[in-house]
């Protein structure tokens, strides 16, 4: 009887054991998503109704004079109004998509670049990248937890003369480097400076 009261007793222990680390492990991960979220969520969308970051509204820190143009096909070409360096280690460019055609152009899809992870979240600036000549980096837009690109989604159609304003979040390069090449499928590149 003494054995198995034993082993009742050792089987008690590890269950409670491995219940501890679960919790202390979940406790771990669920505050480190809540910290990232907002952070993310803040730039991509201040406010704005909408939580999915695809209608931003004026960015802030935007000057008038635009860091670069990048210009697309039929048309289209980014404005880039600023790239921010934060604390919590992002680069986030901001800029102004416009159609500058007398005609409605169907925005490419080709913009949301050719990762599973991100086409399966639609329409989207996630194929752009920074890429850092002096270290011989490239930085990819960031993505969420469940996959999304953290950059502007959800369009399709611009029509003649219309602006959509939009945002890319990126791994910060080191605090050294201050200008990158901002590049985006099926438009020129441009070299940006980053500020901050």
């Amino acid at each position: 009887m003494s054995i198995r009261f034993t082993a009742r007793a050792r089987r008690g222990m590890v269950a409670l054991t491995v219940a501890a680390g679960l919790a202390v492990g979940m406790a771990g991960c669920g505050g480190s998503g809540d910290d990232k979220k907002p952070e993310a969520t803040a730039s991509a969308s201040k406010g704005d109704s909408k939580d999915d970051g695809s209608n931003p509204s004026a960015q802030e820190g935007q000057s008038d004079d635009p860091l670069a143009e990048l210009k697309g096909s039929d048309g289209l070409f980014l404005q880039v109004t600023s790239a921010d360096r934060d604390s919590g280690g992002f680069v986030t460019v901001n800029g102004t998509l416009k159609n500058d055609s007398a005609n409605s152009v169907t925005v490419p899809s080709a913009l949301r670049g050719d990762e599973t992870e991100v086409i399966a979240h639609g329409r989207s600036l996630g194929g752009a990248t920074l890429v850092d000549s002096k270290e011989k980096k490239r930085y990819y837009v960031l993505r969420d937890t469940e996959g999304r690109p953290l950059t502007t989604t959800g369009f399709s159609i611009l029509k003649a003369g219309e602006e959509l304003s939009v945002f890319m979040q990126f791994p910060s390069p080191p605090a050294s480097t201050t200008e990158v090449s901002l590049q985006l499928p099926t438009f020129s590149s441009a070299t940006i400076k980053i500020s901050g």
